[in-house]
C-alpha cells in the first residue's frame, strides 16, 4: 500500500480512507505512484513535541514532511505528520470542513516531499498553484479560494 495512515488523536474525526485516497492522488499527480508514504494524524501536543525535536520551535504547527527517501531499499518517500487540532481550527476559521482542510494538508506535505518549497513568494505561489490542481481533480469539483486565504503573500 503506497500510503497508510495512522490517527494517532481522538479529538478530530478522520477519515483514512479519504486521506489515503487524497494520497494516491497525489502521488499520481507528481509522478511517484508507487513510491511510499506514511501519514500520521497527531494532536497539536504531540505535534509541539515533534516540532521542537526535529526542528527546534515548540509551537504547534499545521503539517510536518520527514524526507526518508534513500538510495536503496522500497520507494519510500516520507511521513507526513499532520495536527488535527490545527487542521479543525483553520477549517473553522476559513468556513471550510475539516476534510478539505487535511486533504489540503497533506498534499502540502506531499509536495515538500517532492522538492517543492513555500519560502519565498514566487516559490509558494508555484507550490499552491499544484496543490490547487492536485485537489481540484479529485471528482469533488472546484477547492474554494478561502482555503488559501492567508497562506499567499499579496502579489
Amino acid at each position: 500500500m503506497p500510503v497508510t495512515i495512522e490517527n494517532r488523536q481522538r479529538r478530530v474525526r478522520v477519515s483514512a480512507r479519504r486521506l489515503a485516497a487524497t494520497g494516491r492522488r497525489a502521488l499520481r499527480a507528481l509522478r511517484r505512484p508507487r513510491h511510499e508514504v506514511s501519514v500520521a494524524v497527531v494532536s497539536d501536543r504531540e505535534m509541539r513535541r515533534l516540532h521542537g525535536r526535529y526542528l527546534g520551535n515548540r509551537r504547534a504547527t499545521d503539517v510536518l514532511a520527514f524526507d526518508l527517501s534513500g538510495p536503496v531499499g522500497p520507494r519510500r518517500l516520507g511521513e507526513v505528520v499532520i495536527s488535527a487540532d490545527t487542521a479543525a481550527r483553520q477549517a473553522r476559521a476559513l468556513g471550510v470542513p475539516v476534510a478539505l482542510e487535511l486533504d489540503l494538508l497533506l498534499v502540502h506535505g506531499l509536495l515538500h516531499l517532492a522538492g517543492y518549497d513555500d519560502h519565498d513568494p514566487r516559490r509558494a505561489r508555484r507550490m499552491h498553484r499544484r496543490a490547487r490542481v492536485i485537489l481540484s481533480r479529485g471528482g469533488r469539483g472546484r477547492v474554494p479560494a478561502r482555503l488559501w486565504q492567508g497562506l499567499l503573500p499579496a502579489p
